[in-house]
């Protein structure tokens, strides 16, 4: 069974579209203005003086003001402004990671509240915090367009705070990019044909997330980083080396990821999609060497990925389904491989957890 994990960049919310601000020039006050100097005087038509040895609404000259001494005034010590207190150069804000979502919207809203991420209207408020969804927005769950109308929204909404709130993307999103794009069309799966359409399907696919897809939602999925590091974590969605067969380097990697979309050829996204699916690379004997192998060749110190459920990495029993009523029990991320890796995806499509959890971990 295929399972799996913005945007990037993610981060990835719509453009503000800025207005230019049309200067108002105004005309000086004086001009036709009513007052002593409405109506001018010829030098000749001298106005007789009046009791205070001026014309009636007279105004007086520098002609005819009386002339002050130095030694006539007191001289008072101005001292000068202090300068502005320097203000504290600010860092950036904290990291956060989200785990796979897939569909279930109020389950992110009150982990994102919990965290005091956004408030009880859904707005963020959490500054400059750094967000980063580890993919896997739609399928399995009632509501994925919702998740990522959420998602785009609060990009636009952190980054206006002075944060962010960035995404990766997951096999999921390649999944439903691939149905709506090629549909029913053939595909060399490698082990025979197969569609889009039919593995959409067979792995959770909603239609009302079909009937509501459209395309902002797709450009947005399509422009999604597959991989990034941050503060020394190098963060994936899929627990695979197979990252290694498209890049020296995260920017080869994201640059190979986004041609291969852009060239839209249906063997070729199947392709992506089939080794983004790919998991348990980290889990069993010679897992750290395989974590390892990524971390040297990308940079980082520890990977953090979705994907795989922790269910399934500690051998619990469990369904993506929801089929298991009683559900595991998953408290936080689970770390493995040495000290290596952090998985991040609790299973909430087993009824476990959707975790959000903020880097570094306490322990």
């Amino acid at each position: 069974m295929v399972e799996g994990s913005m945007t990037q960049g993610a981060g990835q919310g719509p453009e503000v579209e800025r207005t230019a601000t049309l200067r108002d020039f105004r005309v000086p006050a004086y001009v036709n203005e009513t007052g002593p100097y409405a109506h001018s005087t010829h030098p000749s038509e001298t106005l007789p003086p009046t009791g205070d040895g001026y014309p009636d609404a007279y105004t007086p000259t520098q002609r005819d003001l009386p002339v002050i001494n130095r030694g006539d005034t007191l001289q008072a010590t101005v001292e000068p402004a202090p300068a502005p207190a320097a203000q504290p150069v600010t860092g950036p804000g904290p990291l956060y990671v989200v785990g796979d979502v897939h569909g279930y919207l109020d389950q992110l809203v009150a982990a994102l509240q919990e965290q005091g991420l956004i408030d009880s209207a859904g707005q963020w408020c959490a500054g400059t915090t750094r967000l980063w969804f580890l993919g896997d927005f739609t399928d399995r769950g009632p509501d994925g367009i919702g998740v990522i109308d959420l998602v785009m929204r609060l990009s636009a909404e952190a980054a206006a705070a002075g944060g962010y709130c960035k995404a990766l993307m997951g096999n999921h999103e390649l999944l439903l990019l691939g149905a709506k794009r090629f549909g029913d069309t053939p595909v060399n799966s490698g082990a025979g044909t197969a569609t889009f359409q039919a593995a959409w399907l067979l792995n959770g696919g909603q239609k009302s997330d079909m009937d509501r897809l459209q395309d902002h939602h797709l450009q947005w999925m399509a422009r999604l980083d597959a991989i990034e590091a941050v503060d020394g974590y190098l963060l994936v969605h899929s627990d695979t080396t197979a990252y290694l067969d498209y890049g020296d380097s995260i920017e080869e990697v994201n640059d190979t990821v986004h041609d291969t979309l852009t060239r839209n050829d249906a063997d070729e996204c199947w392709d992506l999609f089939r080794k983004f699916t790919k998991r348990f690379s980290f889990r069993d004997e010679g897992g750290a060497d395989a974590v390892r192998s990524l971390l040297d060749t990308y940079g980082g110190t520890r990977i953090v990925h979705g994907h795989s459920p922790i269910p399934y990495l500690l051998g619990q029993v469990g369904s993506e389904d929801g089929e298991d009523t009683a559900g595991p029990v998953v408290e936080g991320p689970h770390v493995y491989a040495d000290g290596l890796a952090i998985a991040m995806d609790g299973g909430v499509t087993m009824a476990g957890k959707l975790l959000v959890q903020q880097l570094p971990l306490d322990t």
